[in-house]
């Protein structure tokens, strides 16, 4: 793929993840009130799309309580502002090994769902785009594994398209980027298609210069990119994947901090986004852009 600058962006704000950072800044949110509040103060500074995690409002620990997602998606459709919606299908594929020399059984924090209860979720909220990891991974975690297996994920892309929400294919590795096109091939997903290039998350692809292009290089022509690293480099991968042809992720999801002993919110990375996109010479995009270039359909949650 030839490298060509994007001059059209848009921002998607990743609010809260599932990660355990809710002790580390007094900025992420955990109840459905304050994720869909830092969701809206997002859109508010720029982000098109915002990317949803839900946490026990009590412990800020992640959760995939109905309930809460129902909430969270209820609060940003009634908002004043228009945003595209995104949420998060990649948990429930979670193992957790015991010790190395006795490894089974699997052991507390272990979360293993079938395919339908993974999308119930994005089959009651019907937002515009859900995630679909890709791919089996080793985490930074001793023994943990993020699951997804060919099966699975044939499984749950054919729900996401019979649901007609466009699946977010996150790669975290060169890996999921082939079988994502196969999905496409036969026929699981519909072309062309969304994916988000997760780098530097331990242990996918290391966020250097030489890996992610080898990334951006293995994505389709007709496809749409988006891309994002961690922590202190998450502004130096906005440039990097607006210089390389896609579009931008930022959010407390990734990075908690805007400097040097500086916690960030959600609407101040946006806001550093921009400007860098701004000062590239680019143009930030907005929701319904947004939805035009994607093909996305707008809805209100099922009836309970």
């Amino acid at each position: 793929m030839p490298l060509q600058m994007n001059r059209e962006v848009f921002i998607t704000c990743a609010v809260t993840g599932s990660g355990a950072t809710q002790d580390r800044s007094p900025h992420v949110p955990r109840s459905p009130a304050q994720i869909a509040a830092s969701a809206i103060d997002a859109a508010k500074a720029g982000a098109a799309i915002v990317h949803c995690h839900v946490r026990d409002p009590d412990t800020g620990k992640p959760s995939r309580r109905l309930d809460l997602y129902r909430e969270v998606t209820d609060r940003i459709r009634a908002a004043d502002v228009d945003v595209v919606l995104n949420l998060t299908a990649g948990m429930g594929g979670d193992m957790i090994f015991g010790p190395t020399e006795r490894p089974l059984p699997l052991i507390d924090g272990t979360d293993m769902a079938g395919a339908a209860e993974r999308v119930e979720h994005v089959a009651q909220c019907l937002p515009e785009i859900c995630t679909l990891d890709c791919g089996t991974m080793n985490f930074a975690e001793a023994d943990y594994v993020m699951t997804n297996t060919p099966g699975m994920l044939t499984a749950m892309g054919r729900m996401m398209t019979h649901l007609g929400v466009k699946p977010e294919i996150e790669a975290f590795d060169t890996g999921h980027l082939w079988y994502a096109k196969q999905l496409v091939e036969d026929g699981v997903l519909d072309g062309p298609a969304l994916v988000q290039l997760c780098m530097g998350v331990p242990w996918g692809a290391p966020d250097d210069l030489n890996t992610f292009m080898a990334m951006v290089n293995n994505v389709p022509r007709d496809w749409t990119f988006s891309a994002f690293s961690l922590g202190r480099n998450q502004m130096a991968y906005a440039a990097a994947a607006v210089l390389a042809g896609g579009n931008v992720r930022v959010g407390l999801e990734d990075n908690l901090w805007l400097g040097k002993g500086q916690l960030a919110t959600n609407a101040q990375l946006v806001e550093r986004a921009a400007g860098i996109i701004e000062n590239m010479g680019a143009r930030v995009i907005g929701p319904a852009e947004v939805r035009a270039k994607l093909g996305l359909t707008k809805r209100a949650p099922v009836a309970a």
